[in-house]
């Protein structure tokens, strides 16, 4: 615990800067509620004037309920400090660790646009060193200090081959983020078989593969982190998506196993895991999906993921990342009644009658040029750049 940084809030914190990118929306009332009512050393203001001034002793006598709540905002407050000094230590456990971003070299699946793309983007305007893994070309103009390689992520034999280029010609790893992800839109019986493998490939085993190159170099220095992109579907599957949810629930499975052996198997408490639980993005992979609220689970600009996964490794800190804000009540689906449930589940129909997501590559083509036959139309839908 010695040397672990102690996070206190400032008195007036600066806003997040992907906070704006959706519009107003529920995120940022919900965030400014938490910098002003909800933060202990904002109320402990009026408390004080209460106790130590005239007016404000006056003021609380003749507003008692007020000042009351005023009170009780103080105090959860509190209780949401300490809960959050908890939380950032359990997940961190009470470790500090320092990163050298002109050393840090930043591997990301998927990245050779969308979301993908401007994490890459933001992270190489940093001048840190950032190597792209994607089946497709870059999308976009890239700096020196990015490096791309054509891999096929399902592919152990293929990932292992590129993963000792990479070795060579820029270095070991030091921050993995395993971004990229497809998507059908097809019922389960309408979903062939080889597609249901492919988005589990991509979605779910991928993540074995890559972490199994890279992560024992992360686990002999004691330093780096594991970035794991899931989605709010991983607890919540709604009709024409149940493949999708199921391989991005098995994400987050990953991370959460990833993260207890890492102290309890391999004595690394240092190595940070984050795992991001993005709702409906605004990319070609889900074109024509429609959300629910637009106030409180808005369709979200990719540049606001992008932002949000950036900020998060350059804290350094292991962390999750739901976005929108209020999807973190969507965590507690399971533990609601199961009428709820059913009902939550069954009115995601409608969020898919129109969705078009873009086919980017056509599988059948690419496995055909990775040598391994075909089989059939495909109907696989592949982002340039995860979701």
């Amino acid at each position: 615990m010695a040397g672990f940084p102690v996070k206190v809030p400032l008195l007036f914190p600066p806003i997040d800067t992907y906070s704006h990118a959706a519009g107003l929306t529920g995120d940022p009332v919900g965030r400014f509620l938490k910098k002003t009512a909800f933060n202990p050393a904002f109320t402990i203001l009026f408390l004080l004037l209460a106790r130590y001034t005239k007016k404000g002793n006056d003021l609380s006598i003749l507003h008692e309920t007020s000042y009351s709540r005023i009170r009780k905002l103080f105090y959860f407050g509190l209780v949401r400090l300490a809960s959050g000094y908890l939380d950032n230590g359990v997940l961190n456990n009470w470790t500090a660790d320092t990163y050298d971003w002109d050393k840090e070299i930043i591997l990301i699946t998927g990245g050779a646009g969308g979301i993908g793309g401007k994490v890459v983007k933001l992270l190489a305007e940093k001048g840190i060193k950032v190597v792209v893994l994607d089946v497709i070309p870059m999308t976009f103009e890239t700096k020196s200090n990015v490096y791309y390689y054509k891999c096929d992520i399902t592919s152990p034999a293929t990932l292992s081959s590129i993963a000792s280029e990479i070795r060579k010609d820029v270095g070991d790893p030091t921050i993995v983020i395993n971004n990229a992800g497809v998507a059908r839109g097809k019922s389960i019986l309408d979903s062939s078989e080889k597609d249901v493998r492919f988005t589990f490939e991509v979605n779910s085993l991928a993540h074995y593969w890559i972490v199994k190159e890279f992560l024992p170099s992360l686990i002999r220095n004691n330093h780096g982190m594991v970035v794991t992109v899931a989605s709010l579907a991983a607890y919540v599957t709604v009709p024409n998506m149940v493949d999708y949810a199921a391989s991005k629930a098995a994400a987050l499975a990953f991370h959460e196993g990833l993260t207890a052996e890492l102290t309890t198997r391999y004595d690394a408490p240092k190595v940070r895991t984050v795992v991001v639980n993005q709702g409906y993005t605004k990319t070609a992979l889900f074109e024509g999906y429609s959300t629910g609220s637009k106030f409180l689970l808005p369709a979200l600009e990719s540049d606001t993921v992008a932002e949000g996964i950036v900020q998060q490794v350059l804290s350094g800190q292991s962390g999750q990342i739901i976005l929108p804000g209020f999807g973190s009540f969507l965590t507690f689906l399971k533990g609601l009644p199961h009428w709820y449930q059913k009902r939550v589940r069954s009115q995601g129909v409608s969020q898919m009658m129109k969705w078009n997501g873009r086919q980017v590559i056509d599988l059948e083509k690419w496995k055909k040029e990775e040598g391994e036959g075909s089989e059939g139309a495909s109907t696989v839908l592949v982002p340039p750049s995860g979701e």
